[in-house]
């Protein structure tokens, strides 16, 4: 099976699970599951899998349909049924007019699509002209999720704010982050200056623990990067929406927080902040 046939299908597959087995991304060619194809690229490293220039064959003979559950066997009997004869350009069309909005970024939707259903396509696009500081953390959602938040809030520039960008969290190391910034239109900036060593991380129990931490943040570090805090609002004033990020879902427990409160207060700011 084709790389991105099998990336359709999989899509397919799990809008019909109560609890969907992957998210996915609008990509150049359609929806796009990073975690799918990582998961493709362990396979092939335990001799499930072999991948070549002409897609994903299955190469052992383990019998892995039959450990789904009854209900995930049926849904993949009848995706087979409805789809499994699909060529390439049906495939990619079906798809597309379904779930126009994981077409919004496709450099290959013209070839498929007619005048009607690429004017479905442009209208899933999310498109604001106000000038906003958004904050994101990342904790607890997949890296589909997180860039379909970015994406849905049409932020332009991501700025990561770790003192150490690296994540044992897959998709959140700098150089995958960037990557996969890259591919869904996203700028990927890094400004280390701004961020909290990881010593001073260590035993935070308790809100006191966090608020004494910010407390030495907005002592020690934020009066020392004021540059960087300008650099920072400059590529608002110039992008219009760009989104500060790092680990902490509760803003309350990030420095995220206190990096935006010490922006808002720079000469000139007039713009709107929302923390994700």
């Amino acid at each position: 099976m084709g790389k991105t046939q099998l990336q359709k299908f999989l899509l397919l597959f799990t809008q019909k699970q109560e609890k969907k087995g992957y998210d996915f991304v609008p990509y150049k060619y359609g929806c796009y599951s990073f975690q799918a194809t990582a998961d493709i690229f362990t396979m092939e490293k335990y001799g499930q899998v072999e991948v070549t220039n002409r897609g994903i064959k299955k190469i052992d003979s383990d019998d892995y349909v039959s450990l789904l559950s009854e209900k995930d066997r049926i849904q993949l009997k009848q995706l087979h049924l409805l789809h499994g004869k699909k060529s390439y350009s049906d495939l990619i069309k079906y798809t597309y007019t379904q779930y126009p909005y994981f077409a919004i970024n496709s450099e290959i939707a013209e070839r498929y699509l007619n005048k009607a259903e690429l004017n479905q396509v442009f209208e899933n696009k999310p498109s604001y002209t106000k000038t906003i500081l958004f904050t994101i953390g990342y904790e607890g959602i997949s890296l589909e999720q997180y860039l379909n938040k970015l994406i849905g809030k049409d932020v332009k520039v991501l700025v990561d704010v770790r003192k150490n960008p690296m994540s044992m969290k897959y998709g959140f190391t700098k150089s995958q982050l960037l990557k996969a910034c890259a591919s869904v239109g996203i700028q990927y900036v890094h400004f280390p200056e701004v961020g909290i060593i990881s010593e001073q991380r260590q035993e935070l129990n308790c809100q006191t623990d966090y608020d004494n931490l910010f407390t030495r943040y907005r002592k020690e570090t934020l009066p020392h990067t004021l540059s960087i805090q300008q650099a920072i609002f400059n590529l608002l004033q110039e992008k219009k929406r760009i989104a500060l990020t790092c680990f902490e879902a509760n803003i309350c427990q990030c420095h995220r927080k206190h990096l935006a409160d010490a922006i808002q207060r720079l000469p000139d700011w007039k713009f709107e902040t929302i923390h994700l």
